[in-house]
This record gives structure tokens, sequence and C-alpha cells, in this order.
């Protein structure tokens, strides 16, 4: 019995010397708390961003890791609902321990979580949502951006439509987006740069369909009465292809010019519509599977096509990026446990991404923690090379960030 009890006590005493190093090896974990939405319009999105980010994390683990951690992360249904990703939010930082919130694709929960973010200190890593107020109006030091804003893509818009209107003159103006801070931005951020510019134009319309609006049949016949030359819209996700796809059968594209320069060019729309997209519509988007033609963009479409058997949505790629940015901080820092020292090395990071062009490398902006990028806008054009998509975009007019970069007296106002 005796023999037993000395047994007993000493695997217990060896039991509380490992416990110590067990608790010390799980510890070495970069740990993400990711949100994105994975059913309805806006599911697609969520699906590829969970996938990419996977992608990226598969990648540096396979190479060991980050300074000796392993990337790890959680993915939750933000279900688009600005309140419950503010309680998962919350939930990642209070029970989990997540050193980064990450994610999101809807501006209006964006504009939510980065409250979370900034009460309880925790860097949040936005991937795909693009309202300009997060990173000006509502600045907060947590917070980072590594996709373009509706800034830089309005302001590509106005100098695209500035060039256009040299070649081709145009006059009037409509405009229609979803009744939110992401709809707004955009065709506010259109008008400033088209005066910043000095392009002349008249507005003839602007409609505010709600988000997932299920029909567009009467905004559709509203603009056609307008008689814009050029309709900007400012969709996203399957609300561009319902709308697409509603327009065409009025025969709306064959009486003005659509131009939809933030989230118009992303390819869930060309699969979709595969050769019913009609050719000359004008589009961007945040990453494009045949631009720019370079071996790091080929090798990251490759990658997801193999990994999913499908072609990228543009939310892949940024939360691919987000995860490498994540990387490489922690790797200048050390750890992921110093959140101060983790801010900086995010507001000085560059990093090359698979959306860069040769000779180009991403960097964050310290002053709005916004990731400076190039910006191409396309135009619809045949292409067979990305099935199911019989459409593809062609005729690249490519802009700099520093030409499109809010300038420092519109960031200045608008944080007064």
């Amino acid at each position: 019995m005796k023999k037993n009890v000395r047994v007993c006590l000493a695997i217990a005493l060896l039991a509380l010397m490992v416990m110590p190093m067990a608790i010390h090896a799980e510890e070495k974990v970069i740990r993400i708390g990711a949100m994105y939405p994975m059913t309805g319009r806006p599911g697609l999105y969520g699906i590829d961003s969970v996938a990419a980010a996977e992608m990226a994390m598969d990648e540096i683990n396979g190479k060991g890791g980050v300074n000796g951690y392993k990337i790890d992360a959680t993915f939750t249904d933000s279900k688009a609902k600005p309140a419950y990703a503010v309680r998962v939010a919350t939930r990642y930082i209070t029970e989990d321990k997540v050193h980064f919130l990450f994610g999101i694709v809807s501006s209006g929960v964006g504009l939510a979580v980065t409250e979370v973010s900034k009460q309880y200190k925790t860097i949040f890593i936005g991937t795909d949502h693009a309202s300009t107020q997060l990173t000006v109006d509502k600045f907060q030091p947590y917070y980072f951006r590594v996709s373009n804003d509706t800034f830089s893509s309005m302001a590509a818009g106005a100098l695209y439509l500035k060039e256009l209107q040299a070649k081709k003159p145009w006059k009037t103006i409509a405009y229609i987006g979803p009744d939110y801070a992401y709809g707004h931005d955009q065709w506010n951020e259109l008008r400033y740069n088209l005066d910043r510019f000095g392009v002349k134009h008249k507005v003839v319309g602007e409609y505010w369909p709600k988000l997932f609006e299920p029909d567009y049949n009467s905004y559709v016949t509203s603009l056609i009465n307008d008689k814009p030359d050029i309709l900007v819209t400012g969709f996203w996700g399957g609300d561009t292809v319902a709308f697409i796809k509603q327009a065409q059968a009025y025969g709306m594209f064959k009486k003005t010019l659509y131009f939809q320069p933030d989230a118009g060019g992303n390819y869930e729309l060309m699969s979709a519509m595969g050769a019913e997209l009609p050719a000359g519509l004008v589009l961007g988007a945040r990453h494009y599977n045949n631009w720019p033609d370079t071996e790091r963009n080929r090798n990251f479409v490759q990658s997801f096509f193999k990994r999913t058997g499908r072609y990228p949505t543009y939310a892949a790629e940024g939360a691919y990026a987000g995860v490498y940015a994540i990387a490489k901080a922690v790797e200048a820092v050390g750890n992921p446990d110093d959140t101060e020292a983790l801010v900086k090395a995010l507001s000085t990071l560059k990093i090359q991404l698979p959306e860069d062009p040769e000779g180009f490398t991403s960097y964050i902006d310290p002053e709005t923690h916004q990731i400076m990028q190039m910006q191409a806008i396309g135009v619809t054009m045949p292409n067979n090379d990305f099935p199911p998509a019989k459409m593809m975009l062609g005729d690249w007019k490519v802009y700099k960030p520093e030409d499109i970069a809010p300038p420092a007296e519109y960031i200045k106002e608008k944080r007064k």
C-alpha cells in the first residue's frame, strides 16, 4: 500500500512539473477570431474568405509558423448583423483570448466591431469591408484594413470618368446603391473626387434600395426614365448579380454606360452570369484572377482553385492578405502578446500581395491604417480562361495609390 502511495505521489508530482510546460506549449499559438457571412447573398464571400485564410495558415504553419508560433483561427458566421457580430467579437476577446479580430464583409458590421476593438484594445484586421469611415471618420489605433477602401476606388473611378469625358464627352450621371454607410460613402466620395479633379457633370437621379433588396425593377424603370449617360452603382456580391440581371432585361446597357468601380468586377458576377454578362460594362474590384499577370497572382489563383475546385472571389485575397499581415507583424515583434508593439509594426507594414503588379509593394498608411495599393478598372469582354465565366475584365486602366488616396485636408475635415 505504501509503495502504491509513493508511486501515485511521484506521478502527481511529475504531472505538476510537466503541466507548466504543457501550458507554455499551448500558448505558442497566434489566436485569431474571424467573422464572415456564410449564407445568403454574401455567403460566397465568407466561404471564400475562410478557404483563403486557411490556405495562408497552412502555408505559414507548414514552414514552421512564426517565431515558433502556429497560427490558429476560429471562424464564426457573422450573419451580416452588427449586433450579433458585436457579441461574437466580445466573446472572442473575453473568453477565447484572441490576439486579433479578423475579417468582416459588411461595412455596417465592421463599424460595429471596430468599437469593440477600440474598447478592449484588441487589433482588428479588416479584410473585405470598404467604408472609408473606418479609417478616416471613425479611425481608432487598433484597426487596420488590408483591402482597398471606397475612397480609393471612387477616386480611381473619377479619374477614369475624367479620361473618358476627354475622349467621349458625357454630361449626366445617376447613382444607385445600398442604403447604409458603404453605399452612401461611395456616392459622396465619387462626387467629391469628380469635383476635386474638375469633372463637370449633372446628377439626374439617385436611389437607395435596402441591402439585399430582392426586386430592383422599379428602380430600373426610374433610371431608364432619367436617361443618364453614366450609371454608377454601389452594390456588392449577389446584389450586383441581381441588379445587372434585372436591368439587362430592360435593355438598360444599350442606353447608358454601366460603371461600378468598387465591387463590380468580382469574379462572382462573371461566374454567375457566364455568357449572359453584357460586354462593355466598366467595373472595378479588390482583386482579379487575371490581373496583374504575375507569378504571385497566378500561384494564388491556381492554389485556391486546387484547394476548392473553383476560382476565387475578391474576398479571398483579402483574407489571405490579412493572415500574412499578421504573420509579418508577429515576426517583427517576436510574439503575438505585445499589442502596442504589433500596432507599431502594422502601422509601417510593407507586404507583397497577389494583387501587386511587378515593381510595387503594398504598404499601410500610418495616418489611416489603410493599405495602399494600385487600383485597376477594366471592361467586360469575352474570355474563357476562368470557367464557368465567359466574360472577364480587360482593357485595364491602372491608378497609383498616391493619386487616389484621401488628401490630408479631407482627413482633417472628417476627423473634426
